[in-house]
């Protein structure tokens, strides 16, 4: 079985769609979806009507959450609350009631069989949060803690903090997916995960997929995006200021 992993699109249906054929150019058996998928970028519409054709596994992330209910005072540092509440309005206005009622009743967890014996822990930022951030920097002890509780599964995976990653720990696997329309790593390449398993075998890989950046910024421009600059500027250097 092969699975691949996308979360993180941040309403940038053009590298969705570059991912999507990367996807179908390596045979992948499924796909699975972890969450962020309209919100901070040019088309929350096509975004999300791309990820629901697909008719599979869908889990929420914290973005997602804040599309359908708001964002709190205390989610966001003090200075950035009103641009992303404008971000968050200008998104809003593009989906219809029927979209945000999907974003509200996505689960927030999902376990995976890669294989008979394989299973896989999918969440977005940690099992028990959609906001807590776990950087790949963080120890093992800590990872295990935060991240690998599920006894059952083999593999740990998530996205949330756009940073891709691969982590060995005690026979297990924790991987971040980084992000297909917003990576923060300084490769503005959409990134994804396959893992590919085999009895009580598995192998796990981060995939990087070019795309039509340009294309991408004039949108924000031509849509008069309210977070223009800082916008443009992620998705041009692929890492935040």
């Amino acid at each position: 079985m092969k699975i691949a992993f996308i979360s993180d699109i941040h309403g940038n249906a053009t590298a969705l769609e570059a991912v999507l054929a990367d996807i179908e150019k390596k045979q992948a058996d499924k796909i699975v979806v972890m969450g962020d998928i309209s919100y901070r970028g040019p088309e929350p519409k096509k975004s999300l009507d791309l990820v629901r054709n697909l008719d599979t596994e869908v889990i929420k992330g914290n973005a997602d959450e804040w599309v359908h209910r708001g964002i709190k005072t205390g989610e966001v540092p003090e200075q950035a609350l009103d641009i992303m509440k404008e971000e968050r309005e200008w998104a809003v206005d593009q989906l219809s009631d029927e979209d945000m009622e999907y974003l509200r009743n996505l689960p927030s967890e999902l376990t995976v069989d890669l294989t008979d014996k394989v299973k896989v822990h999918c969440f977005h930022a940690t099992p028990e949060s959609l906001f807590e951030v776990i950087k790949p920097t963080e120890s093992d002890e800590t990872l295990e803690e935060k991240l690998m509780q599920n006894q059952e599964a083999n593999l740990f995976l998530y996205g949330h903090i756009h940073l891709p990653y691969i982590r060995h720990i005690n026979g297990k696997c924790v991987a971040n997916l980084g992000s297909v329309g917003l990576p923060f790593d300084g490769l503005n390449h959409a990134s994804y995960l396959i893992a590919e398993g085999d009895g009580d075998q598995f192998n796990v890989g981060i995939q990087r997929v070019q795309y039509d950046v340009k294309k991408v910024k004039k949108q924000l421009e031509e849509k008069e995006y309210p977070n223009l600059e800082f916008l443009t500027g992620v998705i041009e250097r692929g890492s935040l200021p």
